[in-house]
């Protein structure tokens, strides 16, 4: 069983940035990949960034890549999304989560944070 929480979400302005954070509990975070949704109203759930259990590995949707960055610190069971150069329709709840195997967008995700709400104004 893993726990997520989420922070770090907020108010800010077009051009902007931002860092969430997630910090998960258990005792096996590191054997974990790890990846940070978003859904705005309206629209699907997307996965935006994903993380592999030792940080080497990546991935990005097209949506986001150049201007978000994953990391991990496995020491604090926490993993990161800083945004930069946030544009309007970045506007969503992002949610971080854990999959039981593997990890990146072709897995399913089972444990998920309860979302933290990014607005970003023009």
């Amino acid at each position: 069983q893993v726990q997520l929480v989420e922070s770090g979400g907020g108010l800010v302005e077009a051009g902007g940035s931002l860092r969430l954070s997630c910090a998960a509990s258990g005792r096996f975070f590191s054997s974990y990949g790890m990846g940070w949704f978003r859904q705005a109203p309206g629209k699907e759930r997307e996965l935006v960034a994903a993380i592999s259990w030792s940080g080497g590995r990546t991935y990005y949707s097209d949506s986001v890549k150049g201007r978000f960055t994953i990391s991990r610190d496995n020491a604090k069971n926490t993993v990161y999304l800083q945004m930069i150069s946030l544009k309007p329709e970045d506007t969503a709840v992002y949610y971080c989560a854990v999959p039981s195997t593997g990890w990146g967008p072709d897995v399913n995700y089972d444990w998920w944070g309860q979302g933290t709400q990014v607005i970003v104004s023009s």
